[in-house]
């Protein structure tokens, strides 16, 4: 007798978390015999067996979040490691690792990589068969290649040259055969992946009619895929192709314009502005009458900037974040960030460095208070154990920092979310000589920036408050009663200004002043999210210039004694250093 998983039964995040720990292909679990074994006959059938083939992709990739964000933000300048970190943490922390160091192996990546393969070869034949429908096929065939493209990209960045393959492999040892599939460097795999991620025949987010859009396990499932523009974006910012870059953002920012909900069009993605009285938002704020008080400061899992980590996925959530995979308490994969941060409850390897907290401690307020309170929001400041906690409010109580419930280790992993769309915009923007846009994303938006007298009421808007550009770089930010005007960006917010910190001034090389505050910014409010090994090496690569990354990480280690520092700083001023060795065994 077979045992049939029914439509809601395979969606669930069950679907997930067994394709994320078995070692058969990711497809082979829609109808189980009794020995949990499958017959050939029994997968991609119809457009379920699609879909959990889907999930499955999503399920293996879990198990990359936490060599992600180790690799991401370790080898950079806002993490570090504390007493309790292994040897091989150590390595990474200072740019000197072994060929047995576990958090390097390329292995993890390429299992998704031909995971992804197979579904996407099994996919085509889906469809010669009629399977599913030419739109079925497109839309998820389009969603498993740029996870493929996004992991492939990952490796660029950590490994610089590598090899990309396409076919469905059944043994992962193949990969070794460089007469077969020759490696390619960073630069090459940029040219191979930009074409085929434009030139796929679905670019948006499912539809909202597709069988794969639902609420499972309280979890909405709109979230959980990537969002292929962003994937789009990232990747011409890379190679230097700015206004394809700022295209493909601008497309995530505008995607909920057309809805016919006033919420969606003016909020969604539009960092949009305080709410100065009930602080029901997502923004750094104070209660109302007392915003000279640093006590005052909302502090909350439900409320203001820090609720971005915390709350629910709720209306305000979804209006801030674009891609984020929920770690349930019922199903494996296990939440790995529990382990690297947490002291209760976990190991606390891994905590917010030295460089970092002056980073925050070095910003002034519009109210005064001498530091940027994203720190505060972020971390605990402890002297002895600092601990990041954007990773934790779903399991520890963030004021006591004991466990809700020990053994329920809920969280996120978080991929990309609008600060992080805003900053690339405005990156690719002012490298495309749109100064005083990138300036407005950054500082204090558009409405103000485009405004020759910001805050005075009563007048006609009619000609000012928009940036009159040619698209991707036209926005219109009016908001006037005389005529009566509600523009889509008319509640836009620079992420400075959302923080409650004052407009950086521009001074001397405006390209080159305006980038350096975009990433000092990124680092600012992005901090532990897994960008920042990426934007640095990035801006280096960029100008040319080694000493950009090599600086940034000499400070971090200097800051802490590290008396590897001056010699890690050496090491770094070789872009090839920049690459972790890449070995498969």
């Amino acid at each position: 007798m077979k045992l049939k998983i029914n439509k809601r039964k395979w969606l669930s995040y069950a679907a997930i978390a067994m394709l994320a720990v078995t070692t058969v292909s990711c497809n082979k679990f829609l109808e189980v015999e009794p020995q949990d074994r499958l017959v050939k006959e029994q997968y991609y059938r119809n457009v379920f067996d699609a879909d959990a083939a889907v999930l499955g992709v999503y399920g293996k990739m879990m198990n990359l979040a936490k060599q992600y964000v180790i690799l991401n933000e370790l080898r950079a300048d806002y993490m570090t490691v504390t007493e309790n970190s292994d040897p091989f943490l150590r390595e990474i922390n200072n740019h000197e690792v072994s060929a047995a160091n576990p958090y390097i192996s390329p292995k993890p990546f390429y299992e998704v990589i031909i995971n992804c393969n197979d579904v996407l070869a099994n996919f085509d034949i889906m469809l010669r068969e009629n399977k599913f429908t030419q739109d079925q096929y497109n839309q998820r065939y389009s969603d498993v290649a740029c996870i493929r493209s996004w992991v492939y990209l990952q490796l660029g960045i950590h490994f610089g040259t590598i090899p990309y393959i396409t076919d469905p492999l059944e043994d992962l040892n193949d990969i070794k055969d460089t007469n077969k599939f020759p490696r390619v460097n960073f630069d090459q795999l940029l040219d191979i992946l930009v074409p085929f991620v434009e030139g796929l025949p679905y670019k948006n987010t499912y539809a909202n009619n597709a069988s794969l859009i639902t609420t499972v396990d309280g979890y909405p499932t709109a979230k959980f895929f990537i969002n292929k523009q962003c994937l789009i974006g990232d990747l011409n910012l890379w190679k230097g192709n700015y206004r394809a870059a700022a295209t493909a953002y601008k497309a995530v920012m505008t995607s909920f314009e057309n809805t016919g909900n006033d919420n969606d069009r003016f909020n969604i993605y539009k960092v949009r502005f305080a709410e100065v009285a009930t602080n029901n938002d997502i923004s750094v704020g104070y209660i109302r009458f007392r915003e000279q008080d640093a006590t005052a400061l909302i502090n909350s899992i439900t409320q203001g900037w820090k609720s971005i980590f915390a709350r629910g996925r709720d209306e305000l959530w979804n209006q801030e974040w674009i891609w984020a995979l929920p770690f349930s308490k019922n199903f494996q994969p296990e939440n790995p960030f529990i382990e690297l941060f947490s002291v209760n409850g976990g190991k606390y390897l891994l905590k917010p460095s030295a460089q970092g907290i002056h980073n925050w401690n070095s910003e002034t307020q519009r109210n005064g208070i001498p530091y940027d309170a994203r720190k505060v929001l972020s971390i605990q400041e402890h002297p002895s154990r600092p601990i990041i906690m954007k990773y934790l409010y779903y399991y520890l109580d963030d004021r006591t920092l004991t466990p809700r419930v020990l053994f329920e280790k809920e969280g996120n992993w978080f991929l990309y979310r609008a600060a992080t769309l805003h900053l690339r915009f405005a990156e690719a923007a002012n490298r495309d000589n749109r100064h005083k846009l990138a300036g407005a994303f950054l500082n204090t938006g558009i409405n103000n920036v485009f405004d020759p007298t910001p805050g005075v009421s009563g007048r006609n808007v009619s000609n000012i408050q928009q940036t009159f550009d040619a698209a991707p770089y036209d926005f219109d930010a009016r908001n006037g009663d005389f005529p009566f005007f509600r523009a889509n960006w008319h509640r836009h917010n620079g992420l400075r200004n959302r923080a409650n910190l004052p407009a950086r001034t521009v001074v001397g090389d405006s390209t080159l002043t305006i980038e350096n505050d975009l990433i000092t910014e990124a680092g600012l409010e992005t901090a532990f999210e897994g960008n920042r090994w990426g934007d640095l090496m990035r801006i280096a690569r960029r100008r040319s210039e080694p000493a950009y990354l090599a600086d940034r990480i000499y400070n971090k280690l200097l800051r802490e004694g590290n008396p590897n520092a001056t010699a890690v700083r050496n090491k770094l001023l070789d872009p090839n250093n920049w690459y972790l060795p890449f070995k498969l065994d």
